[in-house]
């Protein structure tokens, strides 16, 4: 079996593909990994060439949700649709995974799976309570064209899911192909990673630890700076404070280490006492789930999808309030007892989000698409499921 799958080194994707295609290996499939927009850093680069199923090609070309002044991103897009088609002709892919959403209405000769990762209007409705301007008309109407001729669609959350069938599936013409949920995976859900401080110990250094871009509103990282103020123990944040065009986010009290390799991360988690993430939007949260595996107790926003893989495993905060989240914060650093129990109930629950699960089950949905293809057009086996399937499986 060997697939196409799209990827950027932007965020959690670039995280998710190099975890689901080293779980792949074991399953035989090859992957033809075509990452755009800005290129990976070093670390990022390594961690893929050392994947002995993995072939790497990098564009340049804009991603779909980066808007241009001058009208460059879809040029861009298009663009990389034309690159994306000639590799899989070149490498003769059986199923292009597509980790993006407009490239799925290209002419392909094989099944297209589609991975809603996230999107600009369910962002834009949860950070600003608004449909996006007019702007953002050709995102919506390439992204509903490509849901549509995608021969599959899959979440990593029964939220998000919803979404897109709520943004993109509510008219005949854009209405969703087979849908379903397969929740993202941890490579520290292996065995051997769980050699480190016990979850909620008391031997834990006592700060509050947080990751994510600075300037992503979705995170809400700056709520989490205002609720620092006045707490007894320190607050780090480790993620870009920088993004292309702007200035640097500054902190009033939190503390910022910049963007940290994934092993100096994961070491960060594993020493800090609470971590704290008061999203405004998250479509799953890979971040709170290796805060969990790495033994840290959940201080989180209160959104449908963390309330949905975390349910009674959380502390969940009103992320639009700073003075809750401090509250909160400084009710879990009082209280030991506590902060073990919830740290232990968080890493109970992560124990089921492995890679390996993850990966058999893309690896079944591949062998799946490749039978019940059918070259001349994108009707298949799946479609009278779509419905039912977006109560999640």
């Amino acid at each position: 079996m060997k697939v196409l799958m799209t990827v950027d080194a932007v965020g959690g994707v670039w995280t998710y593909a190099v975890t689901l295609c080293r779980a792949l290996v074991p399953h035989g499939v090859e992957v033809v990994l075509a990452c755009m927009g800005p290129p990976p850093a070093p670390q990022q680069g390594a961690a893929v060439l050392d994947l002995p199923n993995v072939r790497i090609y990098v564009s340049d070309c804009r991603l779909e949700w980066m808007p241009c002044a001058d009208g460059a991103t879809w040029a861009d897009v298009d663009r990389a649709g034309a690159w994306l088609l000639a590799l899989a002709e070149r490498h003769r892919v059986d199923v292009a995974h597509l980790n993006g959403y407009s490239h799925a209405a290209l002419p392909w000769r094989c099944p297209v799976l589609v991975v809603a990762h996230s999107c600009v209007l369910s962002w834009w409705q949860a950070v600003h309570g608004t449909a996006p301007p007019p702007a953002w008309d050709e995102y919506r109407e390439r992204v509903a064209r490509g849901i549509a001729a995608a021969t599959a669609v899959v979440a990593p959350s029964r939220f998000m899911l919803q979404e897109i069938a709520r943004l993109y599936g509510a008219s005949p013409h854009h209405a969703l192909p087979f849908t379903t949920v397969i929740p993202n995976g941890s490579e520290l859900a292996a065995p051997a990673a769980r050699q480190h401080t016990p979850p909620g110990s008391a031997e834990r250094q006592k700060f509050v630890m947080a990751c994510g871009r600075m300037w992503d509103e979705a995170k809400n990282l700056r709520a989490l700076d205002e609720a620092a103020v006045g707490l007894p123990w320190p607050v780090y944040i480790a993620g870009p404070t920088v993004f292309a065009g702007h200035g640097a986010v500054r902190c009033r009290a939190a503390v910022p280490l910049g963007p940290l390799a994934h092993s100096h991360l994961i070491g960060w988690l594993r020493r800090a006492a609470i971590f704290a993430h008061p999203c405004l939007y998250e479509p799953f949260g890979l971040a709170p789930l290796e805060a969990a595996l790495a033994g840290c107790p959940l201080v989180l926003g209160d959104v449908p999808s963390l309330r949905e893989l975390w349910s009674d495993a959380a502390t969940f905060i009103e992320p639009r309030d700073p003075d809750a989240l401090h509250d909160a914060l400084l009710e879990l650093m009082a209280m030991t007892n506590r902060r073990q129990q919830m740290a232990r109930a968080a890493w109970a629950r992560a124990q089921s989000l492995t890679p390996g699960r993850m990966a058999a089950q893309y690896a079944s949905l591949y062998q799946r698409l490749v039978a019940h293809h059918v070259p001349a057009g994108r009707a298949t086996h799946f479609d009278h499921e779509s419905r039912d399937a977006r109560q999640d499986r």
